[in-house]
């Protein structure tokens, strides 16, 4: 097989870079080692900042979007039982968020592609990719049980964390940084209306607790619990307790209670991989850099990549220029870290730590009275929330 742009990947940020190259008059192969069915039932994040939702538009892949998808104009902060309002377009000059799972982002994006697009290849495990410093790299995978090789100018790691794209990249040429917390998310799914009109972040005593949602019909929710917690040793009924137990005010508020359909733990960490290009092989989302879930980034960062990646393969074909994708591991890389930085900072002011002292605690609560006392502490959050410009 011969392609212009080999993506590995068929995640969100694999299919929209697809979408992006096809309405240039680029050609590109993707392959997701995955099935169908798998990758459209994965759960992930759901909350999509404003440039998120101009690229699937960009990529004529905001349909769903646009007849599903819920515009939140804040979220809500609790602790010492109260409850505080993040006002964004007040705050941000207008900008809001969007709720829309990842599930149904996938399924609009397979659809398209699998109706208009270049080829997508389910259940094709990608073994390796050789000569990534050439102008002819080849990624040699194995689908419909015989191997094969793809032969490309480019090729786009968009295979998450455990693929094979950033390991391609020689240890001498790159450097990870890394950073494990000392706690994890138990998150589920309930077929309950959400107790909320926008996402609850709750900080207590107790711990960290989430409210958001999938839809008006669907809660996801998520709990602080230690790392190697095991999601069958919490009853339904004791995770309705916790949770009512963490968000609890002193106000007239009650947390509906439903069907819980999922469980699952997420550990938390933050990883970034430098550089995000060697030779022709480039690195995208989970590929090249992890946040934990605090700050509602991974989704985003996967497509600020992909967006940048778009406009650079354009500009490629539109005049032979390779100055975009020279300067695109640095212009994505400044954007990576101030979410990194924003997520830990979000992360580390919102979670008990297990060996936390009372100073901890007492720092973490001013932290909190900064953001809900200044207008200036509460516009640095809504406009890293509602997500920095595409080349900050």
């Amino acid at each position: 097989m011969r392609t212009t742009v080999g993506i590995i990947g068929g995640g969100p940020a694999g299919l929209l870079l697809a979408r992006l190259l096809h309405r240039a008059g680029i050609d590109c192969v993707v392959l997701e080692a995955r099935t169908r069915e798998y990758v459209e039932q994965r759960q992930r994040a759901g909350m999509l900042e404003q440039g998120t939702v101009d690229a699937l538009r960009e990529g004529g892949a905001a349909e769903g979007l646009e007849a599903r998808g819920l515009v939140h104009q804040g979220i809500e902060l609790r602790f010492d039982r109260e409850r505080h309002h993040i006002d964004f377009p007040v705050l941000t000059g207008g900008r809001t968020v969007t709720i829309y799972a990842q599930t149904e982002i996938v399924k609009d994006l397979v659809a398209l592609q699998l109706a208009d697009g270049p080829p997508l290849l389910f259940e094709a495990q990608a073994l390796a990719i050789e000569k990534p410093e050439t102008t002819a790299p080849v990624v040699r995978f194995v689908h419909e049980g015989r191997e094969q090789t793809l032969n490309c100018d480019w090729v786009v790691g968009c295979d998450g964390f455990h693929g094979i794209a950033r390991d391609t990249v020689p240890a001498e040429v790159s450097r990870a940084y890394e950073h494990d917390y000392p706690y994890s998310w138990l998150g589920i799914l309930a077929d309950v209306a959400p107790s909320c009109d926008e996402l609850i972040y709750a900080r207590g005593e107790r711990g960290f607790a989430l409210h958001s949602m999938r839809s008006p019909h669907v809660s996801r929710l998520y709990l602080q619990v230690p790392n190697g917690t095991d999601p069958d040793g919490w009853s339904d009924d004791r995770i309705w307790d916790e949770l009512a137990a963490r968000f609890a005010i002193d106000a007239d508020w009650t947390l509906r209670r439903g069907p819980i359909t999922a469980k699952s733990v997420t550990p938390m960490r933050s990883y970034v991989h430098e550089p995000m290009r060697h030779g022709r092989l480039l690195l995208a989302g989970d590929a090249a850099h992890i946040v934990p879930p605090t700050g509602a980034k991974g989704l985003n960062l996967a497509v600020s990549d992909v967006r940048l990646l778009g406009r650079a393969f354009a500009e490629l074909r539109r005049t032979g220029s390779e100055q975009l994708l020279d300067t695109y591991s640095q212009s994505c890389l400044a954007r990576v870290w101030q979410a990194t930085r924003f997520s830990y900072d979000m992360t580390t002011m919102l979670h008990t730590r297990p060996d936390a002292d009372p100073f901890e605690h007492r720092l973490q609560l001013a932290r909190l009275r900064r953001i809900t006392a200044s207008r200036h502490a509460a516009a640095e959050l809504a406009a890293n929330y509602t997500g920095l410009p595409l080349q900050w």
